[in-house]
């Protein structure tokens, strides 16, 4: 089954039809045809292929007030090795090309190194003349986007630059731009999910700096990191109820001189359910041993 990681760099290419081909000019410097549009089309290859088994993304370029088909490029995203994958990605570009009757090429999008090496590989096909050497979009390709007009002018571009270089010393300063830049453009679906990407990449230091920016002052232009950090606030507020709620147990159960054992001090100290400690506090003034009080977790 697909990773949350995988399914999203997918959305990434989804969203934003024109990506592919802006990552295979710009960041491989491979030769994309002029075009006026980037359509994604259906990556089916269910006549020749089991259902699956299909790509990832397909995405034609089309040109021209004929929308003739300029190129067509299958985007896979690859996170770990397949030893399928040699034998139908040459299937999925013929298939392609065959379909939309233009030059198709085959881009492998991943963010772990030694998946850039493995999928760069050579597929010698056995005819002469034909082997397919994948266009490997890696982390060492991916832009370091740390600017917030570039990070507003293309989301997309952001996010993978959030999930490819959010461990490298870059991170604090690509998420910045992402927030001060990019999810004003967003709708509140792709700001959610978008934001929380970029966020669950970024190395634990980056995330310190950035809630520590918040904090003194920093303003964000978007109303969703202001809103980020207002759920921080509200959640921080619900940990310190948590665990003054959950010092009240103990601290009634040791005032009338039972023993608390480490699991019944555990389990209440880990409680994350109000209702639940406040349970625990009515039944602390009544039960004769502390061992009950797990004993009462519904009532």
């Amino acid at each position: 089954m697909p990773s949350v990681t995988h399914e999203a760099l997918v959305e990434l290419f989804k969203n934003r039809p024109t990506l592919a081909a802006e990552m295979l000019h710009d960041a491989l410097g491979h030769p994309v045809p002029t075009f006026t549009e980037a359509r994604v089309e259906s990556s089916d290859f269910t006549e020749i292929v089991p259902s699956d088994r299909r790509a990832d993304v397909v995405v034609v370029l089309l040109v021209g007030e004929q929308q003739q088909r300029a190129m067509a490029i299958v985007v896979e995203v690859q996170l770990g090795v397949d030893p399928d994958k040699p034998y139908v990605w040459p299937v999925y570009v013929t298939q392609m090309r065959a379909r939309h009757r233009c030059p198709t090429g085959l881009l492998v999008v991943t963010i772990d190194a030694a998946m850039a090496r493995w999928s760069s590989r050579p597929i010698v096909t056995g005819h002469p003349g034909w082997t397919l050497t994948p266009l490997v979009l890696g982390p060492q390709g991916v832009p370091v986007v740390t600017d917030a007009e570039q990070a507003k002018a293309a989301p997309e571009v952001a996010v993978l630059s959030a999930m490819a270089h959010g461990q490298s010393e870059a991170a604090e300063a690509i998420g910045v731009a992402f927030f001060s830049g990019a999810v004003g453009e967003l709708d509140e679906e792709r700001r959610a999910v978008y934001g929380d990407l970029v966020l669950s990449s970024l190395n634990a230091a980056a995330r310190r700096k950035l809630e520590a920016m918040m904090k003194s002052g920093y303003q964000f232009q978007s109303e969703f990191a202001r809103g980020y950090v207002a759920k921080g606030r509200q959640e921080g507020r619900k940990e310190g109820i948590l665990e003054a709620k959950a010092q009240a147990v103990l601290a009634f159960l040791e005032a009338r001189g039972l023993e608390v054992p480490a699991e019944v001090r555990e389990r209440v100290l880990a409680s994350t359910d109000l209702d639940q400690l406040d349970r625990w506090i009515r039944r602390s003034a009544v039960i004769t041993d502390a061992r009950e009080l797990l004993a009462t977790t519904g009532s």
